[in-house]
């Protein structure tokens, strides 16, 4: 049974998460650099507790590059995101991530071959409104190229994390993640020279950081990052996966008022934008109540109808 001090933690931890966004904006350095300096150190630190626990690593080669393939996708749904934010708004990048939900709920069941849920309809089909009324309301290139980066991002994230769901089974959670940030680190080491010749300004890598850039980055890997995610694995042992998502639902929004306050003059945006990242949030918090009732109802149907239709996966 949770106590309220595993309450207040879960809190801490999604407040964590909706931090992220917030750091890499303050951190100086271009996002690319950002997140291979991020995967770097997270790699290294989680290698460290992986030693310290004496936690299993070697899963046999094959299942190895896998996840490191699996880092790659993580590495670039960072980029994505830390441009995202750079680009336009923490706030752009936050309600744009929140559309991961949506990609979830399409591309689950094309991996688990089941049927998508009316009820997912429905919710999908709110958040392309909520996505809509932004882009009637944000016309700049700056805003409509935010937003579209961080949808990208959310995309990539749904993907990965339906992967995870599946290797979790098999293999401890900080083994996986382990290798999925050395991959990650990899990608982005691979993608350097591509992003050196073409994209970087002034045709020039840049990690340069300042004394607050090492502060701010020691907070996203070591805090928002490797403590985050335990802690996150760890609460998910106590709480109901009900109570985790609909909680998780929270991070844009502590995300949201965490940059108003922050950053208060690139932060305010038009009346427009926040009635549609309302529709967005409205819709990704009803999703674990209708997937709850939903589920109920299946199960009542199961139970009073066992040999029917019902019964089967669907």
């Amino acid at each position: 049974m949770p106590r309220l001090k595993n309450y207040l933690e879960l809190h801490f931890v999604i407040f964590l998460w909706g931090f992220t966004a917030i750091l890499g904006k303050l951190i100086s350095i271009p996002a690319v650099e950002l997140v291979a300096l991020r995967t770097f150190i997270t790699a290294l630190a989680l290698g460290a507790i992986i030693y310290q626990r004496g936690t299993p690593f070697w899963m046999g080669r094959a299942m190895a590059l896998k996840i490191l393939g699996v880092g790659f996708i993580i590495a670039a749904h960072w980029i994505l995101f830390f441009a995202a934010a750079r680009v336009s708004s923490v706030s752009i990048c936050l309600v744009g991530m929140a559309t991961a939900s949506l990609w979830t709920a399409f591309l689950e069941p094309l991996v688990s071959k089941s049927k998508v849920k009316p009820h997912e309809i429905l919710l999908a089909l709110l958040i392309i409104l909520g996505l809509y009324i932004i882009f009637q309301h944000e016309t700049s290139f700056d805003s409509i190229l935010g937003i579209s980066m961080a949808v990208g991002s959310a995309f990539l994230a749904s993907i990965f994390t339906i992967i995870n769901a599946n290797l979790v089974k098999k293999i401890p959670s900080t083994t996986i993640t382990c290798y999925e940030m050395a991959g990650a680190c990899l990608g982005t080491v691979l993608f350097l020279p591509i992003y050196e010749a073409y994209f970087a300004a002034d045709g020039t890598l840049n990690f340069g950081l300042e004394m607050m850039d090492w502060v701010y980055l020691m907070v996203l890997t070591l805090a928002c990052t490797v403590y985050a995610y335990t802690a996150g694995v760890r609460l998910m042992q106590l709480f109901s996966a009900y109570t985790m998502n609909l909680t998780v639902n929270l991070e844009p929004v502590y995300g949201i008022i965490l940059a108003l306050i922050i950053f208060p003059e690139t932060e305010k945006l038009s009346s427009g934008f926040y009635l549609g990242a309302s529709v967005i949030l409205l819709s990704v918090f009803i999703y674990p109540v209708l997937d709850s009732i939903d589920k109920r109802r299946k199960r009542k149907l199961k139970q009073a109808f066992p040999d029917s239709v019902v019964s089967r996966k669907d």
